[in-house]
């Protein structure tokens, strides 16, 4: 298939280097600071894809159709890579986006209509020079959720993200995809940026730790108001289990003084919650911190 990947960072670097070389046809869109300087290529080092370095070709500007659009971009970013990728130009690509938070969705569905196919990945990646994406965790899990009508395509999608060595499953339900990403990336970015510290510091904090755990459970409670049911137990071994070095995309961008994706993962949460009448003082208090933290 031919792909075009808005983003290089952590996870547009990765899904873009491990399709080029599995053999895809894959193009960046990059903003135009960081296609100045751009070396032509994507070297990664990946604890899944194993080393790569692999030449990918890149534009300011989306030029030609391709049969799958990736939007890889963070959240903050969303509105300035858009107007990179005309829908007249895309044509009758798939758009798939691994944004974090739930919002997204509708937005992009705004603009590309139906073709819209909502993805989560679950990896700790990040850029750590130009077209240098450093892949660390023990897994890059990939779900797909798409329109059945789009289920064949996105199957074979998948099929070709399993080849390039990344674990991708197509799922039934994008509210199931979404919220279950969120149950476990949202508790898990407060707390870590919090006290700015890896998953095995949370774990060592006893108040941080417990916080983590309730707003999980708060997560879970509003994400039944949307028709998803989350076992509260499965979530948190996963926080409990995270690698203990693991930090979050956004503890990273707090310790460069970059912009934080604050509202798009607990945006949802705290809106909603207080739509349904439900108490979310844990998260509350970790947004709170993350606040104050980003204030010094």
């Amino acid at each position: 298939m031919r792909h075009a990947v808005l983003g290089a960072g952590g996870v547009g670097g990765l899904i873009a280097a491990a399709l080029a070389q599995d053999g895809q046809e894959v193009i960046l869109v990059l903003r135009a600071e960081t296609l100045e300087v751009y070396p032509g290529g994507i070297q990664l080092e990946s604890q899944v894809v194993g080393d790569v370095d692999v030449d990918v070709p890149a534009v300011g500007r989306l030029d030609r159709e391709v049969e799958v659009l990736w939007v890889a971009v963070k959240a903050t970013q969303l509105e300035d890579a858009l107007r990179t990728a005309s829908p007249a130009v895309a044509g009758n690509a798939l758009v798939i986006p691994l944004l974090n938070g739930v919002d997204h969705v509708s937005r992009l569905r705004e603009v590309f209509g139906e073709l819209v196919v909502p993805g989560a990945i679950r990896v700790e990646s990040e850029r750590v020079g130009p077209a240098h994406i450093v892949q660390t965790s023990p897994f890059a899990a990939i779900d797909l959720a798409p329109p059945p009508a789009l289920r064949s395509r996105a199957v074979a999608v998948a099929g070709e993200l399993q080849s390039a060595g990344l674990s991708c499953n197509v799922r039934d339900s994008e509210a199931e995809v979404l919220w279950g990403k969120l149950a476990v990336l949202a508790p898990f970015a407060l707390a870590t940026s919090s006290v700015q510290l890896p998953a095995a510091g949370v774990r060592a904090d006893p108040v941080t730790s417990r916080l983590m755990l309730a707003s999980m459970r708060e997560v879970g409670e509003v994400a039944a108001t949307q028709g998803v049911r989350l076992d509260p137990a499965i979530y948190e071994k996963a926080l409990l289990n995270m690698p203990a070095g693991m930090r979050s995309s956004m503890q990273k961008d707090l310790a460069a003084g970059r912009a934080l994706e604050l509202e798009a993962i607990s945006g949802p949460i705290l809106r909603l919650g207080r739509e349904h009448g439900i108490p979310t003082p844990a998260t509350e208090e970790l947004v709170r911190r993350v606040g104050a933290a980003q204030a010094l």
